[in-house]
């Protein structure tokens, strides 16, 4: 069996996911700084979580595609992002993204602000803060953020049919090589890479169980 999908799959997610985390947590910062517009940040970033996935590749489509507002820029330069691997990426990052965003968000949001608020007292940098003092009480959530995002990477499907096609060996995820045997009748391939999906899941699931209870534990022990 032709073992691309797995490949190109984990190649797709672990970029993508690398994006997320970078910018999740950059974006997550400035969000937690941010008073007036604070909803409207909210609302766009996460925005690409609700919207069904199909419409997410449409508007990446109208960006990337040969005639788009980024896209014919990228075509005259010889990186074009339609119909290759670089638009899997894309697509697998825009889908997954909020969730590293969101998780983040929320670790910052619970964290103890007395901490930042005497770092700042002591004359400590805003940058030298963020990496020594609010990135490290927020660990748990960025690492659950970052399991979640791989996970979705790796099951992505509607964005990336829509921005990166279904080529073989190419672009062709694990879901993609899941609609492709069931178009073509090929039942036990379907299932191949189904169950390889959903046990990546359950991988991811058990990892941010675990991380949930050692946080627990840390709190527990605390008090």
């Amino acid at each position: 069996m032709d073992m691309s999908p797995l490949l190109i799959s984990v190649e797709v997610a672990v970029c993508s996911t690398i994006f997320a985390a970078v910018f999740g947590i950059g974006l997550a910062y400035m969000a937690m700084k941010l008073r007036r517009l604070r909803m409207v940040f909210d609302v766009v970033l996460t925005l690409p979580l609700v919207l069904p996935p199909t419409v997410v590749g449409f508007f990446l489509l109208m960006v990337f595609g040969k005639n788009g507002v980024l896209g014919k820029f990228l075509y005259e330069i010889g990186l074009p992002f339609v119909f290759s691997l670089r638009g899997a990426i894309v697509a697998a990052f825009v889908v997954s993204f909020p969730l590293v965003y969101r998780a983040v968000r929320s670790a910052m949001e619970q964290m103890d602000k007395q901490m930042v608020a005497a770092a700042r007292t002591l004359g400590i940098t805003e940058k030298k803060i963020l990496f020594r003092v609010i990135l490290p009480n927020c660990r748990s959530g960025i690492l659950a953020g970052i399991i979640l995002a791989f996970a979705r990477s790796m099951g992505e499907f509607g964005a990336t049919m829509m921005l990166a096609g279904n080529i073989p060996q190419k672009t062709q995820t694990m879901a993609l090589a899941v609609y492709t045997a069931v178009q073509s009748g090929h039942r036990e391939q379907a299932y191949f890479w189904s169950w390889c999906i959903v046990l990546l899941a359950v991988v991811a699931m058990i990892g941010i169980l675990l991380l949930e209870r050692k946080t627990q534990t840390k709190e527990d022990d605390g008090f």
